[in-house]
């Protein structure tokens, strides 16, 4: 635990020297970093679903010095420090942990997942929805507003019932496109169809979002093996047939 202090310490030192001394930091807000946040948040998702422990360990590190970056401009004008951040965390996790801190009697995962969303309904949050943040992703918006309907008992009871619905939704958006609907309505419909294609995998224990970039990128890796090949023998993709790509597509996916 010493060390632990002892490196926090370091990190809070070099922080403060970098923003009295560095012409950058000296420049930044909690506005300018914003995006430079989002960038290594994302960062480190790459490096998770790649499973590249050593630049998860970097992309922590930089997601840390975000944290106190922010907290040591705030502290300028007395808003709050880092100490105020990380005592507010502490009480917060202690307030709606009460079956580790007090005498609440859990049985399971689910069990404490129902009491989190009710003390946060307590705090003051007016709907269960509430704390989905407006500017995720769609994707994970989607994933997250079905947990958290899960948690006070909106949901289906097993994964056929879902599967159900998956399928009743393509139909209504196969309909809408026969009928030649509007593209609203067919917008509509298609956003309903992954909607429910994303419940169906949380009731699969599958991640959406990680399930579609690892796609994306077992589609770039073969689509890049069908450019590589295609150079080597002296062709151009936009002057292939489809047929011709298709050989070089179906070799890429025995690798």
């Amino acid at each position: 635990m010493e060390e632990k202090l002892k490196a926090f310490q370091r990190l809070l030192i070099i922080m403060d020297e970098l923003r009295e001394q560095c012409p950058w930091d000296k420049k930044q807000t909690i506005e300018s970093l914003r995006h430079l946040t989002i960038e290594e948040t994302y960062e480190l998702a790459d490096a998770i679903i790649e499973k590249d422990l050593p630049n998860i360990k970097k992309e922590l590190g930089d997601i840390l010095l975000h944290i106190v970056f922010y907290a040591r401009i705030a502290s300028e004008t007395n808003e709050f420090d880092i100490a105020d951040v990380i005592n507010a965390l502490c009480d917060k996790l202690i307030h709606r942990h009460p079956h580790i801190y007090g005498d609440v009697k859990v049985e399971n995962e689910e069990q404490v997942k129902e009491n989190w969303e009710k003390l946060k309904l307590k705090e003051g949050n007016k709907s269960v929805l509430g704390g989905v943040p407006k500017s995720l992703p769609s994707l994970v918006k989607a994933s997250r507003i079905q947990e958290k309907a899960r948690a006070v008992g909106f949901d289906w009871e097993e994964p056929g019932q879902v599967w159900e619905k998956v399928q009743e939704e393509i139909a209504e958006l196969k309909h809408e496109i026969d009928s030649k609907a509007s593209k609203e309505k067919i917008e509509g419909e298609f956003g309903d169809v992954m909607f429910s294609l994303i419940n169906y995998a949380r009731f699969m224990d599958i991640n959406p979002e990680d399930a579609l970039e690892k796609t994306n990128k077992k589609f770039i890796k073969r689509f890049q093996y069908l450019e590589s090949e295609a150079a080597k023998s002296g062709k151009q993709l936009s002057e292939m047939t489809l047929a011709e790509m298709d050989v070089y597509w179906n070799k890429a996916k025995e690798l």
